[in-house]
C-alpha cells in the first residue's frame, strides 16, 4: 500500500479497536498520498500501528503506570529505527533511552537526524548505519594481514 492508504489503513484500525481521533484522521482531499496531521488517543495495545512503521504523521498516545510495561510495550515490535522521550526528569529520560531497541533515540527533541552523528535502525529497520564516522566506515573494506617475523 502507498503512503495515505496504509496510514488510513491503520488509523482506521486503532479506531476500530478503540482509538479515539483527537485531531486529523483521514486522507487530504487533492492529488497525492497525503494524510492530515493526526492525533489519537487511548491506542490499546493491539491496534496494528503500535507494531508497524507508520512513517506518516500519525501520533498515537497510550497511557501506561509503570516505565517497565512502556519499555517491554516499546520493544514488542519487530522494528527500530527511532523512539522519541519526552521527559523532565533527564536521569530518567537517558535510563529509558538505554532500555529501548532502537538505532537511534530523540530525547526531548523532535528531529533525531543530524549529518554528524551514525543514521540507522536495529531489527527490521535495518542494519549498518550512514553519516558520521560509523557511515563512512559502511563504505571501507577492511584488510587485515597476518604476519611472522
Amino acid at each position: 500500500m502507498l503512503g495515505g492508504t496504509k496510514i488510513h489503513r491503520l488509523v482506521t484500525d486503532a479506531v476500530a479497536r478503540g482509538a479515539k481521533v483527537l485531531l486529523g484522521g483521514h486522507p487530504l482531499d487533492g492529488p497525492g498520498y497525503f494524510y492530515a496531521p493526526t492525533v489519537l488517543g487511548d491506542v490499546p495495545a493491539d491496534a496494528l500501528l503500535t507494531g508497524e512503521e507508520i512513517f506518516g504523521p500519525v501520533a498515537p498516545l497510550i497511557r501506561f503506570d509503570d516505565l517497565d510495561n512502556v519499555v517491554a510495550e516499546a520493544n514488542r515490535t519487530e522494528y527500530g529505527l527511532v523512539g522519541y522521550i519526552y521527559t523532565a526528569d533527564l536521569k530518567r529520560g537517558f535510563h529509558f533511552a538505554d532500555r529501548l531497541d532502537a538505532g537511534m533515540i530523540a530525547l526531548n527533541r523532535g528531529l533525531v537526524s543530524d549529518p554528524a552523528a551514525p543514521f540507522g535502525g536495529v531489527k527490521q529497520s535495518g542494519l549498518g548505519r550512514e553519516g558520521g564516522a560509523h557511515g563512512v566506515r559502511e563504505f571501507m573494506e577492511a584488510k587485515y594481514i597476518a604476519t611472522s617475523f
